[in-house]
Order: C-alpha cells, then sequence, then structure tokens
C-alpha cells in the first residue's frame, strides 16, 4: 500500500481545518442574523402584532445556508442584514424581508407553495423548509440555471425550478395555497389568485419600481378576494414578468 507525501498530508489536513473554520464562521454569523431578524421583528408590531415571528420561520432561516446562494459564497458579507447583489440586476433580498414575507404566507407543513422570481434560489430554500411542495418560476436563463443547481446540490427535492414568465403563474404545478412574489408589479397579476386555492394567501410587494414599495397581502376567501392594507414598506428589485396595465 502506497503512502501519501507528507506535504500532500499536511496540504490536505490544512484545507480540511480551513473549511472546518469557516464553517464554523458561518454558524455563527447565521445565528447573529437570526438574532438580528429577532430584534427588528420586535420593533415591526404593528406588522407582524405581538406573537411576532413564528419560531418555524427563524428556524428555516437559521437552517439555511445563504451564503452558498451568493456569488462570492462569503460568509462574513452573506448573513449581514442588507440585500446581495447576484448580477444582471438582480439582487437576494435582505433577511428581514425574505422572514417577514415568509411569515406573512402564513405556510404550513403540507402546503404547495408559489414562487415568483427564483433569483438565487434562497427564498425558495426557505419555504422548502416549511411546505411540503415548493414550485419557483424565474425569467432570467442563467439565474434559473444557476438555482436549479444550488438547490439540486443542497438536497431541497421538494423544490422544482422552472423557466419562464411568472405572470401566468404555474397551473401544472397548483393549485397553491401560498403565492410569495419576490418583485415589484405595480397590481397582483390576476392568472395568480385563479391559481390561489380557497383561503390561500398571496405576499407581494405593489409599487413602482426602483422606489418604495408595499408589501401587501391578498387573501382568498370562499366568497370574493380581501385585500388586506400594506403589510411594510420595501424596495425590491423591479419584476422581469409581463408589465401589468391599471384597469
Amino acid at each position: 500500500m502506497k503512502t501519501l507525501p507528507l506535504l500532500l498530508v499536511i496540504s490536505m489536513v490544512a484545507v480540511a481545518q480551513e473549511a472546518i473554520a469557516q464553517d464554523a464562521q458561518c454558524v455563527r454569523e447565521r445565528t447573529a442574523m437570526v438574532e438580528t431578524i429577532r430584534a427588528y421583528a420586535r420593533s415591526h408590531v404593528s406588522v407582524l402584532g405581538q406573537q411576532g415571528l413564528s419560531e418555524r420561520v427563524l428556524e428555516a432561516m437559521g437552517q439555511t445556508q445563504r451564503h452558498l446562494f451568493t456569488p462570492e459564497r462569503s460568509c462574513s458579507s452573506a448573513y449581514a442584514d442588507r440585500p446581495i447583489p447576484i448580477g444582471l440586476g438582480q439582487t437576494i433580498s435582505q433577511p428581514f424581508i425574505v422572514a417577514l414575507m415568509t411569515q406573512l404566507a402564513e405556510v404550513a407543513p403540507d402546503d404547495v407553495v408559489l414562487e415568483v422570481g427564483t433569483g438565487s434560489g434562497y427564498q425558495a430554500a426557505i419555504l422548502g423548509h416549511l411546505a411540503r411542495k415548493v414550485c419557483t418560476i424565474e425569467i432570467i436563463p442563467q439565474l434559473a440555471e444557476t438555482a436549479a443547481k444550488a438547490l439540486k446540490d443542497l438536497a431541497y427535492d421538494n423544490v422544482n425550478v422552472q423557466l419562464g414568465d411568472g405572470y401566468a403563474g404555474w397551473p401544472e404545478c397548483g393549485p397553491f395555497d401560498a403565492i410569495v412574489v419576490t418583485a415589484a408589479l405595480g397590481q397582483v397579476p390576476p392568472p395568480l389568485i385563479e391559481q390561489l386555492k380557497v383561503g390561500g394567501r398571496l405576499v407581494m410587494p405593489v409599487g413602482p419600481a426602483y422606489t418604495t414599495q408595499h408589501l401587501t397581502v391578498v387573501e382568498k376567501p370562499a366568497l370574493a378576494i380581501r385585500e388586506r392594507a400594506p403589510s411594510a414598506s420595501c424596495a425590491l428589485c423591479p419584476s422581469r414578468v409581463r408589465k401589468i396595465k391599471s384597469q
């Protein structure tokens, strides 16, 4: 049996130790991110109520390796509470906005969820921890391909990625208990409402691109669509789904 050269063994040990140290740093940064989100939630009682963010949502945020959905894969920058550019004019939303939108969607363990605007795949991964099945649509080919690979590599087997125009939703994958639209639109696309189950909720930022938008929750009761008052202000990337004209 051949023995490995000493320098190669030393090099392999050094690489392993570096990986362990990076993993430990990521865990610390992720834990700090969750605590920052908790603090923000306490200061947004008017939006979230006294109950704040659920432990299920916070656990999903703490379990998801955000740095693996960023171009640089840097723990020091990935877990800061700010958006991160991912190229092609798109970003991953800041962690608190991701947690807030997820909370407002009220995802249950047996739910089927639609996400419009996959981006890096990070929001889909969060939803994947909470729902039985996640269907996510991305209109930019490079992002769809990269996100699908990241989600597959991380074994998010309950998340399905499709390249396409999210305006029309994904009827074959629905109907949906919840729909999360991650990019800003002028108003809610009617096809998404049609694919929402009775009792379902749609969460999306509504307003002009590159300005302050309002996170809006649309509920679908048995008799009519009820739109709740805007939940919070935010500034997200414009959606690349089809433009919507006011009626």
